[in-house]
């Protein structure tokens, strides 16, 4: 079999034995009724899920906030703000970026969210800081303990917009819903304590109801006093617009996890001995986001398997603090024991990259260096087949091989 990954601007060629393919697998085809994304989304929001119509849900609104995510997340923030066309200029609505943790979006990466809005609203879009303690505001804990520190501008607004995109998410279970508020627009010590949850076993993609990451986020929205209205978006395997829900927050969000499981879980006969994962533009931006290929390709190879990941990392590493914690480790079962000992943000990353590193062999496709890939338990390679000829030679004529064609988001499932 031939395959053709992208990375970059350029096509990766690879070619593997019939007879060694076990699987080549990326989220599942979903139909489509023919409807443009405006279509989809004009129609969702004009039938909201338990809430009043958009229009009805505006009225009165003196300090309207659109929440929209940031780079690092392929939500078609553009698509949705055409079919809403100028319903938001009756809150004279401001928008913030749910950054997270993350840094502020650049000139480029705020044109790539808004699109062609942004000159519309440029002078009324700022991005969420989350170590500007001074612009937190303290609502409470949750069951867990995680102190819940919102962004002020969020909690001072008497309506809420709230977009996203919901996809599986290897430690929240999905992206979307709740999480533009947690970690959205949370503080560093919010952010930091719900990602310590990550280490819990039952942190993992597409687990909710017992998922101690995902209780917080739910735990979260209970405190909050203002009115949420959500459009959710669901992207296909092409990052199309495949389904849209819109209304109360919850309703918008279960209906979306419904259709990204329908899209995104891949069943699989049996583990394999060498899994080739690709992270896609545009969650290929650095080390931290290329992770969830790994650990979604970890899901699918047996233990002292050897994993393949193709991801540019153009932006480096990202938060520098796992991979500095994984660099000064003498190995996988010292980084995880380091971690248990003391838990900074970023380090639930160094975890899941340990957890793998423990029981395989890793290797890369990247623009990252040596010294810094090898922090992480990686080798370097600078040729894709090469390095697949290279671990068919390791594990025999007879390896079982998977790959990965959309890594960061397909969860393989074994049947």
């Amino acid at each position: 079999m031939k395959l053709q990954l992208p990375y970059l601007d350029q096509m990766l060629d690879l070619e593997i034995p019939d007879g060694n393919i076990l699987a080549v697998i990326e989220p599942n085809e979903t139909k489509g009724d023919g409807r443009s994304a405006s279509g989809l989304i004009s129609e969702a929001v004009a039938k909201p899920l338990d809430s009043p119509s958009l229009e009805a849900f505006l009225e009165g609104a003196e300090r309207l906030l659109v929440i929209v995510n940031d780079a690092t997340r392929p939500t078609p923030t553009a698509a949705v703000l055409d079919a809403l066309g100028d319903q938001l200029e009756a809150g004279k609505a401001r928008f913030i970026v749910a950054t997270g943790a993350h840094r502020a979006p650049t000139e480029a990466e705020y044109r790539q969210i808004l699109g062609v809005h942004y000159k519309r609203f440029r002078d009324r879009i700022g991005a969420h800081d989350s170590r500007d303690r001074t612009n937190l505001l303290d609502l409470g804990r949750t069951r867990n303990g995680t102190p819940i520190l919102l962004n002020r501008a969020v909690l001072e607004a008497d309506r809420v917009v709230v977009t996203g995109s919901v996809e599986p998410h290897y430690f929240a279970g999905y992206t979307g819903g709740r999480k533009a508020f947690l970690p959205g627009v949370a503080g560093f010590d919010t952010v930091e304590a719900n990602h310590k949850l990550a280490l819990d076993p039952r942190a993992r993609a597409l687990a909710l109801q017992d998922n101690p990451v995902s209780q917080d986020m739910d735990d979260a929205l209970r405190l909050l006093r203002f009115r949420v209205f959500s459009i959710m978006t669901v992207l296909d395997k092409h990052q199309a617009l495949a389904a849209c829900y819109a209304g109360d927050i919850r309703s918008s969000f279960s209906a979306a996890v419904k259709k990204a499981n329908e899209i995104f879980s891949v069943k699989l006969p049996a583990k394999a001995d060498i899994v080739i994962s690709l992270a896609r533009h545009p969650m290929d931006i650095d080390l931290y986001q290329s992770q969830k290929a790994i650990d979604n390709a970890a899901l699918a190879l047996a233990d002292g398997g050897i994993l393949i990941l193709v991801a540019s990392c153009r932006d480096g590493v990202g938060d520098r603090a796992y991979i500095e914690l994984l660099g000064s480790s003498s190995g996988p079962a010292d980084a995880l024991n380091r971690i248990k000992e003391g838990y900074r943000l970023g380090y639930h990353k160094a975890a899941k990259i340990a957890e793998v590193a423990s029981r395989a062999s890793m290797r890369a496709i990247s623009e990252l260096d040596e010294t810094t890939l090898k922090k992480a338990f990686i080798a370097k390679r600078t040729s894709l087949q090469e390095a697949f000829a290279e671990a068919l030679a390791e594990k025999g004529g007879q390896a079982r091989v998977t790959v990965l064609l959309d890594g960061t988001v397909t969860v393989p499932l074994i049947e």
